[in-house]
């Protein structure tokens, strides 16, 4: 018997290149780390932060 192969369209087809899933990965890196370096430049995000750990213990 013969089976079924789908041969429309190549298996790597439906896949980004690899350039481009590592640009999307920086990118996203890059605003995480941004938006983490604008909340700790403000002084009351950081006292904040502080007092809610503190009450922890």
């Amino acid at each position: 018997m013969h089976a079924m192969v789908d041969t429309a369209r190549p298996a790597s087809a439906s896949r980004r290149p690899a350039w481009k899933r590592r640009l999307a990965m920086a990118a996203a890196a890059v605003a995480a780390l941004s938006a983490a370096f604008a909340l700790y430049a403000e002084p009351g995000f950081v006292v904040m932060m502080a007092d809610q750990v503190w009450s922890c213990f």
